[in-house]
């Protein structure tokens, strides 16, 4: 409807040409209809839309320079800044704004004065009033966006005005007129303010204390001008020098009420407190207006605006307090309050504003330039304490953004805090439910604990989050970190910096376990930490990607293992857990180890002699942490690296001793321990440590890795593994075990209702149930229950409860029992998941190695083991992961083995082993992975040069098709023969057997890939287009056929001859299968005769282009015959390849004459009734055509007039079905006699009965057209005069109603005369 009215609008306007002030209306308009749309886009929803049609309507202005357009411009925009739709308002009003800033000539006096003529709100309707308001404040927004409105001092007196007006229409445009007013007036000069300005707001400046809105217009007034608004002025004003004041601190906090509940919805600080909040600063009262108008007034006001506008006025103030008034502030009942809506909203449901604090915080450390201010605003909100617990995020990356001084101060005071906590400096407060339920005893040490873990935690996360860190300043913090997780300073000591400093408490045991778990999550943040510094060095390391070195080159774990190594030399510091003499063997053996591999790096830059050092001192460090595990491993790692990098293993590599296993599977054991830990770092480490020894890896040692995917070594091989993830599972950081708690408790919760439900009556347990009551005397029916004793009661109420109490216990532990099962399958399916990175590690690094043919088997029985299995979500990842390795790692990667030569019989056997087991499988998903990779067999085969056959050489090397055609004809290692049978016998199934597994896709990617299968597989495609057992795989045969027969590289395997033998043979076979069709082609043959039509026409077409001998007399006659089949012509698919066909035998389509269909003399055919509708006699216009009709005129002879001399209207009607000469629509059986013609010969003359009855009922129709004619005329008369079209429209129809009166009064002449 808004685009009906709009469209009327615009023929009203386009009608009276614009107005009288464009002087050539039609000349604007009459210019092409691109103007136009101009307009019709600015209106438009879409915002790119109206700025793209504004930006092309200034062009056009500007290019034309026609004060016509301009004119006709102005009043269209003007008349859209009142438009109905929202969007189209500001749209017009941007326009507008742009043409006013681009025609400087253009008066905006005048423009105001239309905007006020044509939305004026004294003269509009009541219903229009709201598009009224709209229209007079996007005009005046117009004026005001076009940055002239400044400039025109009287335009902007009039604008002011007329805002000041519209604040009345509240109800449509609430306070966006006031709200305008103050930008205008905060965008005006001081000179025009005090000239023009201060009069018209002199009455609004006096009531500022009465609306938010006028106390925002002073405080703008203010401090935009401050010399006009002096405290004299004011005082004169409202009665008071200052803003912020004792007498003025009621009106204050209620105004700031109400600015905060009119700004709920849009989440935002209201300008009117900022702007007061300011004023409070330059007044020097701040303190009085923090205290009293927010803590004293509004805080105590419980809605959720007003708390989330102190909140708001919180963060916003601290880039404008100085320090002092920041420790004021960060100390308040804001603050307070602020961390128990923290607390409270911790919860999925209601609003959470600490994100939003934090982004406060964040904007103040970037833009602030004072160490001082920043380090107090980060002691302030990492003080803010819920029973001891800061309430500011420990991972909060606000510290990126703190300056170096004030980031080191500020882990100064983190180590301090932790060191001696200090509650009293802390604003703690706690909430009604943890004052009900904490126990006073345990208040101090609980508060201190959780105060410690955080200092921990925030002096961790620094060294990921900093952004201007210092490598000393890493160290210091790992350092830290370190010593108080493994080591207890026994008296102060200046000589190590972490035992100069004596803790006020002593840690407790808890306390060393979270730093331990913290220092290993600092560990993997240094393992992955580029190179610090801004030297040339540094610099040189980034752009190498090197991570986790100081940038002299050096580990950053080794320096942390250096460390550790003086503490434990040290007599000054204790070992939380000392080392044994075994284990401290075990620690120097390894820096040992460490340092010869440094001399061999330095000697050659070699990744593996870096890796083992890493692996060496990832678990030296892990020997602080778990001492009896880490000794073996790090025992059977140490033989490992002496037995890997001595010379004695090069010469002892071409001996096999089968009894003794090698250092490579020694290493991969410890790798897969390794992997089963929680820890992050060990398994990266674990990682990168495979990839160095991975040309080294032996058939063994890779056995050892998919011995892990076998369901038969399971409980063998991984039942250590899943002991070891269960005993190391609680050292994981505090978020993965609450993580990994709250998966368990609802699987635990859904095993247990599966369990009460599922769970059936123990006989045993009610056999032992019926003695007890037996042992009671309570079966026997003479005796109640009454007649026991009290004692005998009591010793029966033992004996049952004790028997359900063991019930209850047997019913636990199988409830535990299973509840351990499904965890070790969680795990073991983990491992598997973590094994899959190593084996994606080989095929991607090691893609050249015999060995990958090992893998191919293990990786598709696991596919198919987690197909048939059960399908929950990590079962469905470790799928889609294997299935990724297989097809991106595996078959898709360019590499591949070139060393196939002695390993010939074995792929091919492997070949034949793939592909007969896709054969049998009956998912045909699965079977497909195993199809894939039989075609990676054959791509590694056919690449690998034979040692016996040379490769032919073409004659031109220059040729680049005579190369590739060289490389297709080579089949290099592949036996051709030998791989066919295979893929014959699979082809042979596949066209055979009703449900194959096996799909048509993938014999096309066979024969694409490798178009040296084509020839031994090409006649057993024909011979199945006839011997297939079903209609569909005969279309198969068709289809398959089709594509090798597409293929160009075909012909490099056939010659000339054999292409034609093929040809022909293949024609013959499609003649065979059409001639079986029948005559009603059933929807299984449908599909069979399209791919027959479609090969038989590629190959007439081949026959035809390149000139063949064969004979094709019997495909044309069975094309022929298909022709008479009804199914060919009715399906347009079927007929269009017919025809395509028939094309290449020189037959054409013929084309369909529409022909009319006579009836026959003397038959007449029934025609329906045209319900609804009139017949053609009833009608005024044929009336004397019917009376024609009844009344026939015969010719000279007595026959009826010819029908070149009938009468109009009485023709016989051609390509109409049911219409019969002469013949009414309402009585069809009878219409011979009521004409007067008989039904057999239609010669004779009608008799007298007859003619009497046609002459009555002539006068029965002449006495109903007069009453009708009468009633009409009346009607006429009474009715009254309908609306006149448009002239032109009248004349042209009265017109051509008189030419064909004319017309019909000359054809009926003639036959009337004879």
């Amino acid at each position: 409807m808004e685009v009906m009215e709009e469209m009327e609008e615009m023929e009203q306007i386009e009608h009276r040409g614009g107005g009288a002030a464009v002087t050539d209306p039609r000349g604007v308009l009459r210019q092409g209809r691109a103007f136009l749309d101009f307009f019709w886009d600015i209106a438009k929803p879409e915002q790119e839309v109206r700025l793209a049609a504004t930006e092309s309507l200034l062009r056009h202005l500007r290019d034309g320079k026609k004060d016509d357009e301009l004119k006709y411009t102005l009043k269209r925009l003007v008349e859209g800044l009142g438009a109905t739709r929202e969007a189209a308002r500001p749209g017009f009003s941007l326009a507008l704004a742009q043409v006013l800033q681009a025609f400087e000539e253009v008066p905006l006096c005048s423009i105001l004065e239309q905007i006020k003529e044509k939305h004026n709100l004294e003269k509009v309707k009541k219903k229009l009033v709201r598009n009224a308001a709209f229209g007079n404040f996007f005009g005046v927004m117009a004026l005001f966006q076009s940055g002239r409105l400044v400039k025109d001092r009287k335009a902007l007196l009039e604008s002011i005005q007329l805002l000041q007006q519209l604040t009345n229409y509240q109800t449509h445009l609430r306070d966006l007129p006031r709200k305008t007013l103050i930008d205008i007036t905060s965008e005006v000069p001081e000179t025009v303010f005090e000239e023009v300005l201060f009069d018209i707001l002199q009455g609004d400046l006096c009531s500022a204390f009465t609306s938010p809105e006028n106390l925002h217009l002073l405080l703008v007034g203010m401090q935009k001008f401050p010399g006009v608004l002096k405290p004299k002025k004011l005082k004169k004003l409202f009665g008071s020098p200052t803003v912020v004041n004792k007498e003025n601190i009621s009106r204050l906090v209620e105004l700031l009420k109400s600015a905060a509940k009119s700004e709920k919805e849009d989440k935002k600080l209201p300008s009117v407190a900022f702007d007061l909040l300011q004023v409070a600063l330059k007044e020097g009262a701040f303190e009085l207006f923090w205290n009293e108008v927010v803590e004293s007034g509004l805080l105590k006001e419980k809605s959720g605006p007003v708390s989330y506008m102190c909140y708001r006025l919180l963060g916003s103030a601290l880039p404008l307090l100085s320090v002092e008034q920041l420790q004021v502030v960060l100390k308040g009942k804001v603050m307070l309050h602020y961390g128990e809506h923290v607390v409270a909203t911790q919860f999925p449901q209601g609003f959470k504003f600490a994100a939003e604090m934090e982004g406060y915080i964040d904007t103040f450390l970037s833009g602030c330039d004072d160490p001082e201010r920043q380090l107090a605003v980060m002691m302030g909100f990492s003080t803010l304490t819920n029973q001891g617990r800061p309430v500011l995020l420990s991972a909060s990356k606000v510290v990126r953004h703190l300056q170096a001084v004030a980031l080191k101060k500020y882990i100064s005071w983190l180590k301090d805090m932790f060191l001696r906590p200090d509650l009293d400096c802390c604003l703690d407060f706690s909430r009604n439910r943890q004052k009900q339920n904490r126990e006073n005893a345990d208040t101090a040490q609980q508060k201190t604990a959780q105060l410690r873990r955080w200092m921990m935690h925030r002096l961790v996360n620094i060294t990921e989050s900093a952004a201007r860190k210092e490598e000393s300043l890493v160290m210091d913090i790992a350092r830290f970190c370190f010593f108080h997780a493994f080591f207890v300073a026994k008296k102060k000591n200046s000589q190590i910096a972490e035992a100069n400093v004596l803790p006020s408490e002593p840690l407790n045991e808890r306390d060393h376990t979270e730093t331990e778990n913290y220092f290993f999550g600092l560990l993997q943040t240094l393992n992955t930490l580029p190179v610090l510094g801004d030297t040339a060095e540094a610099a040189a390391l980034r752009e190498k990607h090197v991570h986790g070195v100081t940038a002299d080159g050096k580990l950053w774990i080794f320096l942390l293992v250096e460390y550790a190594n003086k503490l434990l030399s040290s007599e000054h510091v204790k070992a939380v857990k000392p080392f044994t003499k075994e284990q401290r063997d075990i620690w120097e053996r390894t820096l040992q180890s460490v340092k010869d591999l440094q001399k061999k790096e330095n000697k050659s830059h070699n990744a593996k002699v870096g890796a083992f050092q890493q692996l060496l001192l990832s678990m030296a460090i892990h020997l602080f942490k778990n001492q009896s595990e880490t000794v073996d491993v790090l025992s059977d790692l140490l033989n490992c690296t002496e037995r890997a990098f001595s010379k004695e293993a090069k010469k002892k590599k071409k001996k096999t001793d089968n009894s003794e296993p090698g250092w490579v599977e020694v290493m991969v054991e410890i790798l897969l321990s390794l992997l089963a830990q929680p820890s992050l770092l060990l398994r990266r480490i674990s990682k990168s440590v495979f990839v160095s020894i991975c040309p080294n890896l032996t058939k063994r040692g890779l056995q050892l890795i998919l011995d892990v995917f076998d369901p038969n070594q399971e409980q063998n091989e991984e039942s250590a593994v899943v002991v070891m993830e269960e005993s190391n599972k609680k050292t994981k950081s505090a978020e993965d075990t609450d993580e990994e708690r709250s998966e368990d408790s609802s699987d635990e919760d859904s095993t247990d209702s599966g369990d009460e439900e599922g769970e059936e009556v123990d006989e045993n347990f009610r056999s032992q149930l019926m003695k007890v009551l037996q042992a009671g005397n309570t079966l026997e029916g003479d005796k109640s229950d009454e007649e026991l004793d009290d004692d005998a009661m009591m010793a029966l109420d033992k004996n049952i409860s004790a028997l359900f109490a063991e019930q209850q216990k047997r019913i636990q532990a199988k409830k535990d029992e299973k509840d351990r099962m499904r965890k070790e399958k969680i795990l073991r399916r983990d491992f598997k998941a973590k094994v899959l990175d190593l084996i994606d590690v080989f095929l991607v690094k090691q893609a050249e190695n015999p060995l990958v043919f090992d893998i191919i088997e293990p990786l598709l029985q696991l596919i198919e083991q987690c197909m048939s299995s059960d399908s929950d979500k990590q079962e469905v990842d470790i799928l889609q992961k294997t299935a990724s390795i297989f097809k991106n790692s595996l078959c898709r990667n360019k590499q591949y083995c070139k060393r196939v030569a002695s390993l010939q019989d074995d792929v091919h056997a492997l070949v034949q082993r793939l592909v007969k087991k896709a054969c049998k499988h009956t998912d045909s998903a699965v079977a497909l992975y195993y199809f894939s990779a039989s075609l990676y067999l054959l791509k590694v085969l056919k690449g690998n040069m034979s040692s016996t056959l040379p490769p032919p050489e073409p004659e031109k090397q220059s040729d680049s098709r005579a190369k590739q055609a060289c490389q297709l004809l080579n089949p290099g290692c592949l036996n051709v023969e030998k791989v066919a049978v295979v893929y014959q016998q699979a082809l042979t199934q596949f066209l055979s057997k009703r449900n194959s597994p096996l799909t048509c896709s993938m014999f096309h990617d066979l024969f694409k890939r490798f178009p040296i299968m084509c020839k031994p597989l090409v006649y057993t495609l024909v011979e199945f287009i006839t011997a297939a057992a079903r209609q569909h795989q005969q279309a198969m045969a068709c289809l398959l056929l089709h594509r090798v027969l597409l293929l160009h590289e075909l012909k490099l395997f056939v010659t000339e001859e054999e292409w034609e033998e093929l040809i022909t043979r293949s024609i013959s076979q499609v003649t065979k299968c059409l001639k079986t069709l029948g005559k009603p082609i059933i929807k299984a043959e449908k599909e069979k005769v399209t791919k027959s039509l479609e090969l038989l026409n590629f190959l007439l077409k081949t026959v035809t282009g390149q000139k063949l001998n064969v004979k094709l007399t019997e495909v044309e006659e069975v094309l022929l015959t298909l022709n008479q089949l009804e199914d060919i012509g009715n399906s347009p698919r079927l007929d269009s390849l017919y025809w395509n066909v028939m094309r290449w035998l020189n037959y054409t389509k013929p084309k369909k004459e529409k022909t009319a269909s006579k009836p026959p003399q003397g038959v007449e055919l029934l025609k329906r009734k045209r319900k609804g509708f009139l017949p053609e006699t009833k009608k005024r216009k044929n009336r004397k055509k019917g009376i024609q009709e009844n009344g026939v005129v015969p010719g000279e002879d007595g026959e009826p007039a010819a029908p070149e001399e009938q009468p109009l209207g009485t023709e016989i009607p051609k390509h109409k079905k049911g219409l019969v000469p002469g013949g009414s629509k309402k009585h069809l059986n009878r219409g011979g006699k009521e004409n007067g013609v008989a039904k057999a010969g239609g010669g004779d003359l009608p008799t007298a009965n007859e003619g009497d009855a046609v002459a009555e009922k002539k006068k029965k129709r002449k006495r109903k057209n007069r009453k009708r004619k009468g009633a009409a005329g009346n009607e006429a008369e009474q009715a009254p005069a309908a609306k006149k079209t448009k002239g032109s429209v009248v004349q042209e129809t009265q017109q051509k109603q008189d030419k064909a009166k004319k017309k019909r009064k000359e054809k009926q002449a003639p036959v009337l005369q004879e």
